[in-house]
């Protein structure tokens, strides 16, 4: 299923244990904000991380497209929206961007993630109704 499109928004503050020595957000920072926003996106959809792990079940990033574009700095009030640019019967790539207030685009990535057998480490179908879920056209 492609061009699916559930649009989700994460505010995102910046710390002094976010940036570097000269307050900029250090690189790597920005995945843990992706992963953050990805988080609570599953939260909202009511999908309980500790539920599919006591399932066996786990998503985990396969590929990762990134775009630094321009620094964010310490005490900055940043928003993540995520998006699902294409669900399929084992994995989600994801569309993710962090902005600041005035709308300006600071970084974007394209995440693909897998749903796995953790006990396996083997790629599984995604539960079926979180698939349902992500394939709502009214979200």
């Amino acid at each position: 299923m492609d061009n699916v499109q559930v649009a989700f928004e994460w505010p995102i503050t910046v710390y002094y244990e976010d940036t570097d020595a000269g307050g900029v957000v250090y690189h790597s920072n920005y995945l843990k904000f992706f992963e953050r926003a990805r988080t609570e996106m599953l939260r909202s959809a009511g999908v309980s991380q500790q539920v599919l792990l006591e399932q066996n079940i786990g998503f985990v990033v396969r590929h990762m497209d990134i775009d630094f574009l321009q620094g964010a700095r310490l005490d900055d009030q940043l928003v993540v929206r995520t998006s699902i640019a294409e669900l399929k019967k084992a994995s989600l790539t994801f569309c993710q961007e962090i902005v600041n207030p005035d709308g300006k685009t600071l970084c974007r990535a394209m995440v693909k993630v897998a749903c796995i057998n953790n006990e396996r480490m083997r790629p599984t179908a995604i539960p079926h109704a979180i698939f349902m879920e992500f394939s709502r056209s009214d979200r």
